[in-house]
């Protein structure tokens, strides 16, 4: 990987750089394994250059908690800057016409900080997380995001107001307009240059089971992860 600048973790920050191997991210999960039925925490190395602490619960109050302190570190350390959130959803895979399953889980991450919401066994949805995802100054980031927030709105009424699609976002910043039929694995590999494996069996496991395993929630995790990390570097092209 050749290129004019690096940034800290010596990744290119120009987009005329080119990937001659892909570098295959190891990814691997610790399991707290806390004695709660309400919430269970994980810290998912991401290519031995991330730790990302992972938070799944179906509990209102610690997404309360989880939203509080992302806002209240963000305004400590950042004032003047935008907040940007990486957003992913799942469900249980339709597997009959015309079946559509609801959102079972709802993943938030920023920086290396990651809510897996399982909102599907939440006895209710927050306030905070309402107003949260409607917030105007708040930029949601993903791959396909605009279908991700119409299913969150008709299944749970949940508005998300302000997105950005990676796929535009790298097609215009790149130069590409191929990548605006990217999926997260390709973009990953193009703007990290990093091949993320994305299992079957996990992508179509059972989303909605009361209690997710930790290859399910270290697949979350990364998902939601990836967005941001996409969109901060390619947030960094000139």
């Amino acid at each position: 990987m050749i290129s004019s600048r690096q940034d800290q973790t010596g990744a290119p920050l120009s987009s005329s750089t080119t990937t001659t191997t892909p570098v295959v991210a190891p990814i691997s999960v610790v399991d707290h394994g806390l004695p709660y039925d309400t919430h269970n925490l994980y810290d998912v190395s991401f290519n031995n250059t991330h730790t990302i602490y992972t938070l799944l619960t179906s509990d209102p109050s610690l997404v309360d908690s989880w939203i509080s302190t992302v806002l209240r570190d963000h305004q400590h350390q950042h004032q003047q800057r935008v907040l940007t959130v990486g957003l992913d959803i799942e469900w249980r895979p339709n597997t009959q016409r015309n079946m559509q399953n609801p959102v079972a889980t709802l993943q938030l991450c920023v920086a290396e900080r990651c809510l897996v919401f399982q909102i599907l066994h939440s006895p209710s949805i927050p306030p905070s997380l309402v107003s949260f995802l409607a917030d105007p100054n708040i930029t949601f980031v993903g791959v396909g995001i605009q279908e991700d927030v119409e299913k969150l709105l008709e299944d749970y009424n949940l508005n998300v107001a302000n997105v950005r699609d990676l796929r535009s976002f790298a097609a215009e910043r790149l130069g590409d307009l191929e990548l605006k039929r990217a999926g997260l694995k390709s973009l990953g590999l193009r703007v990290l240059g990093l091949e993320v494996a994305k299992p079957k069996r996990v992508t179509r496991s059972r989303w909605d089971n009361p209690w997710l395993t930790a290859q399910q929630v270290q697949y979350a995790a990364v998902d939601a992860f990836l967005s941001y990390e996409i969109d901060r570097r390619l947030s960094s092209y000139n």
